[in-house]
């Protein structure tokens, strides 16, 4: 089936929109037609809320503990299959289907090969009673010699041999020499791609990195020569990557170039064994953190506070249950009408909704790295050299050039970045609490310990969580602003260091393409809808001829302008959105202005706002409920709402020329070399003029 030529792209972004808006179209249907005669649940209702637990927002315009479980197990799966960690993991299925497809052939070629390999291991203790009796290299038999009868022929003399001839000579006589060259394009042991190599004596004697001799054996001997031939070819895939990538051929952000073919295919294997990795450690990493959490939490709440569960009409350990997936998957939503506040003084609970907020969200990349990065280690110090090497090989590629192979994994420097902005932003959050809450008597009832462990928790929930431990109306307004811009810049650090990491930079840009000497509209746009006519006439001389820009002097220089033209960017896309959802909720919501204009202030509504964009979940509320602001708004107000949470659930993706989300084909290899051409040109262009 063709794609319409009137649709937009078919990428990564366009398919993510269709998922969610198809998914809550279908499943408002479901939860609106499941609702009870007691409690019924209006469409548009019902639409909002299976938004709000779908893009994370957790919203929600009803009392979550009035509608029925089977409505509750709804919104459950849906804060699941909406989660970025959810939907990176069939990314990365997706992906190692389609190389596995893209290379088929040596899929299979793989698979006859670890069936030879498996046959030689059961000829080796063979050889080894051989060599011990006759004390003389011997060549290595056939597979069909070894596995035929000539075995029981060759065994049968070494346990009790009564003739006159010598062992030595009969052993020898009765084995035949084995061809040591060995089709590379035959299937590997592991079940691992093996793609054409170059041949083995220029793998040996090119590859000059200490570690590249790691999976060899380094006790050898003249007499062994033809096993050790047999190692070699066993282990010819192990670091050869090193081989192919040097300094030469590696530019900024892990982006390959001037490679042939035959060396693009085969790092094209590691890619499909780091994806293999990824595809194990990924949903491993997200089922145990929310079974086990799961498990704490609700153990918790049954043994500690059953009432807090019961009082709501809900069973705790349930109540915990769903507590632990909404902490995870960042979304806000409580079976608990008061949210976070029955805990205040629960340290456990508390700590534990804290780690999953930053395991599922914003530190994700963090704990995934120091989980492969303590892998690697951990095989490195507890197993043999020549054990596990595929698998150390693989994990030293993705902690290298992570980009290639996953969105939500970076380099190291990034990483550490992104470490030092969490540690930042939270602290400041956390500090900011403690601060501007002095005199507030609805903090200051709370004991200063518990008090203090609040302010951390509400640090890490404001960000992505969406819970709160006081009612946030009772907040100073300080703090309040203060939340609210830490709910618009809430998604900055991950999708910086993203973007920043792409391998794919120039392009991610929205700059460069074919031509490197055409400048896309939408950079220009960008620049006019700052509304600062120096900064822009600054810009717009800052570019030779039609529009490249000038490469910057140094390479700390370039970093600095990549980070802050990503951000007026996303700044100049994102406030027209909110501007406009702003503009139109107030107009619709006039009555309740004039009716009430205490609850119904324009501050109130550009938080709600905000919040949804951000896809936190915190609200000002209700003087008289305790679902969110929002739901005191009209059918109109409602949906557009619903807009603007799909909108912000996309904010936060990866550009659709992101290397981790793309397909394996010749395009994608053509855009990464002519990537370096641009580079090298603007480089070329910029001495030029100097």
């Amino acid at each position: 089936m063709e794609w319409p030529r009137w649709a937009p792209p078919a990428n990564f972004i366009t398919i993510h929109y269709i998922y969610f808006i198809v998914s809550c179209l279908v499943t408002s249907v479901i939860f609106y037609g499941s609702s009870t005669p007691e409690f019924h649940v209006s469409y548009v209702d019902s639409l909002f809320l299976v938004i709000s637990a779908m893009t994370e927002s957790g919203l929600n315009t009803v009392n979550l503990s009035q509608i029925n479980t089977g409505q509750q197990v709804l919104l459950w799966l849906l804060m699941v299959v909406g989660s970025s960690i959810w939907v990176s993991i069939w990314t990365v299925l997706f992906r190692k289907r389609a190389f596995e497809r893209r290379f088929k052939a040596i899929v299979k070629a793989e698979r006859r090969r670890a069936l030879k390999r498996r046959e030689d291991r059961r000829a080796l203790p063979v050889l080894q009673r051989i060599r011990s009796v006759t004390k003389k290299p011997v060549a290595l038999p056939s597979r069909d010699q070894i596995l035929g009868s000539q075995v029981q022929g060759i065994a049968g003399p070494i346990r009790g041999d009564t003739s006159r001839e010598p062992r030595s000579s009969r052993a020898e006589e009765s084995i035949k020499a084995v061809n040591n060259t060995l089709d590379p394009h035959e299937p590997r042991a592991d079940g691992h791609i093996a793609f054409a190599s170059p041949p083995r004596a220029s793998l040996a004697t090119s590859s000059h990195h200490p570690e590249d001799q790691l999976c060899r054996r380094t006790n050898r001997s003249p007499s062994n020569a033809e096993k050790d031939a047999l190692e070699e070819e066993n282990n010819e895939d192990v670091f050869s990557w090193r081989n192919i990538l040097t300094k030469h051929n590696v530019g900024p952000n892990a982006q390959f170039y001037n490679l042939t073919s035959a060396e693009r295919e085969r790092l094209g294997g590691y890619e499909y064994r780091a994806l293999k990795i990824l595809a194990v450690v990924v949903p491993l990493y997200a089922f145990l953190w929310q079974v086990l959490g799961a498990i704490g939490i609700g153990a918790w709440i049954a043994r500690n506070s059953p009432e807090v569960a019961t009082s709501n009409g809900g069973n705790p350990w349930w109540a915990g249950i769903f507590y632990t997936i909404s902490a995870f998957n960042n979304n806000g939503m409580s079976l608990i009408d008061l949210n976070m506040i029955p805990f205040q003084q629960a340290y456990y609970v508390l700590i534990t909704m804290s780690l999953l907020i930053l395991a599922g969200n914003t530190a994700y990349p963090l704990f995934l790295r120091l989980i492969l990065w303590s892998m690697w280690r951990s095989l490195k110090l507890l197993t043999k050299e020549d054990a596990s090497c595929d698998t150390k090989s693989t994990l030293e590629f993705i902690l290298k050039y992570p980009r290639r192979v996953y969105t939500n994994l970076f380099p190291s420097r990034p990483t550490w970045w992104l470490f030092f902005m969490v540690f930042l932003l939270n602290g400041t959050d956390w500090v900011l609490f403690e601060v501007l809450n002095i005199g507030n008597p609805i903090v200051e009832k709370i004991p200063l310990g518990p008090r203090v462990l609040d302010g951390l928790f509400q640090a890490i929930a404001v960000r992505s969580g969406g819970f709160y431990v006081i009612p946030i109306s009772a907040a100073y307004p300080g703090l309040q602003v203060l939340y609210m811009i830490m709910m618009y810049i809430s998604v900055y650090p991950v999708v910086i260091t993203m973007r920043h990491s792409n391998v794919y930079e120039e392009r991610s840009l929205g700059i460069y393409a074919d031509d490197p000497r055409r400048m896309d509209a939408e950079s220009v746009e960008t620049h006019s809808l700052l509304g600062n006519a120096s900064t822009a006439l600054r810009k717009t001389f800052s570019f030779q001829g039609v529009g490249v820009p000038v490469a910057p002097k140094d390479e700390k220089q370039g970093r600095i302008n990549f980070i802050n033209q990503q951000i007026r960017s996303q700044l100049a896309h994102d406030l027209w959105w909110l501007a406009l959802a702003v503009l139109i909720i107030t107009i619709s919501e006039t009555k309740n202005f004039l009716q009430d204009p205490v609850t119904f202030n324009v501050f109130n509504v550009v938080f709600e706002v905000v919040s949804a964009y951000g896809t936190v979940g915190i609200s000002v509320g209700l003087p008289d409920q305790n679902y969110s602001f929002s739901g005191a708004w009209n059918t109109g107000s409602k949906l557009v709402l619903c807009l603007v949470m799909l909108r912000g659930r996309h904010r936060g993706l990866p550009v659709a020329l992101d290397r981790a989300i793309r397909l394996p084909s010749e395009e994608l290899l053509r855009d990464e070399e002519e990537d370096h051409r641009i580079r090298v040109r603007k480089r070329s262009d910029s001495r030029a003029s100097i």
